[in-house]
């Protein structure tokens, strides 16, 4: 039986390179090797955009047409609604009946992602947003989970839940195993360790030829660099990592050009402006292809969610005859 593999994005906004370098193109690659469940992650979204959810219907499209445009393929690739997928919720209650509430709190990525998200208070949802998880993959049985090194203890739990579950009741689950990146999280434009939308830092999948120059250009390079000529430190500047993460063949003569002061920061730039037009120069294509179909974006999307519905039902049944909950059968 062919393994499945669970990944996806909370649709907070357009994706961006960061995303792409982390996950995007990583998936491209399983969706040929494993069965490829995409979760289009709304109801976990609502944790820090409760207030905004028609904010969150669009973002759930422009996410989709990302995922059309770096290469998802639909007929390999099973894109799904979180949100129409009622098993998942039925089945975040249920986990959620045997996890503490101080393990949900020590977790480090709900306190650092509370902590960037600026809040005082924790909402019920957010501090259960690792259950929720646990509950994305496990409907699926999914066997394999992509990760970065900050959503393993998201997983871990996920592993401790269902270790719990086939203990007390059947062994219904299957235990996930990480799938970890090995590619460098992309720094922002800006020179922070990460690229994000809210920080103004990130190139969006959908960037024009003009917005990519213009970010690369005003994009920040070694500062104790002062002249063309001057000897560079390339390992602190995220253009000379933008070589590694889409020019890696070439990345040793960057290197030491920078180094030595043979080649300045203007053209440094200009070879990374020339990649990543070759790079999105087709994925502009495939985004204008799908959003000039809007219903043919909705079919995707509806047949995705349809198929994974069949399969959360299957799951249900199983874990309700497992937990006696099958009253009437």
């Amino acid at each position: 039986m062919t393994e499945r593999v669970l990944t996806g994005d909370r649709v907070t906004g357009k994706l961006h390179l960061g995303h792409y370098v982390g996950s995007l193109r990583n998936r491209v690659i399983l969706q040929e090797q494993y069965e490829t469940f995409v979760l289009l992650a709304d109801v976990q979204a609502l944790t820090t955009h409760f207030e905004q959810p028609d904010l969150i219907r669009s973002h759930l499209r422009e996410v989709a047409l990302d995922y059309l445009s770096a290469g998802i393929d639909p007929a390999r690739a099973t894109i799904f609604v979180q949100s129409m997928i009622p098993e998942i919720a039925e089945l975040t209650v249920l986990f959620s009946m045997f996890v503490t509430v101080n393990v949900l709190r020590h977790n480090p990525t709900v306190k650092s992602e509370s902590k960037n998200s600026g809040l005082d208070d924790l909402y019920y949802g957010f501090l259960g947003y690792p259950v929720s998880q646990a509950a994305d993959i496990t409907f699926c049985k999914a066997s394999i989970i992509p990760v970065g090194d900050d959503q393993l203890p998201h997983l871990e739990l996920a592993r401790k839940i269902v270790r719990r579950f086939n203990e007390l009741y059947k062994p219904v689950f299957v235990e996930p195993k990480p799938l970890i990146s090995e590619t460098p999280r992309l720094v922002g434009t800006d020179g922070n360790a990460k690229m994000s939308k809210s920080l103004g830092n990130s190139i969006a999948l959908d960037s024009s030829t003009e917005e990519i120059a213009y970010k690369i250009k005003k994009a920040v390079t070694d500062p104790a660099r002062i002249r063309k000529n001057d000897p560079g430190h390339p390992d602190i500047c995220p253009i000379y990592a933008y070589h590694g993460a889409f020019r890696p063949k070439e990345v040793s003569e960057i290197y030491e050009g920078c180094e030595k002061g043979t080649m300045g920061c203007s053209a440094c730039k200009g070879l990374i402006i020339s990649a990543l037009e070759q790079l999105i120069d087709p994925m502009r294509e495939r985004r204008s292809y799908y959003a000039a179909r809007p219903d043919d974006v909705d079919d995707i999307l509806i047949t995705g969610t349809g198929r994974a519905r069949g399969i959360a039902r299957e799951t249900m049944q199983e874990v309700r005859e497992a937990m006696s909950l099958n009253y009437f059968d």
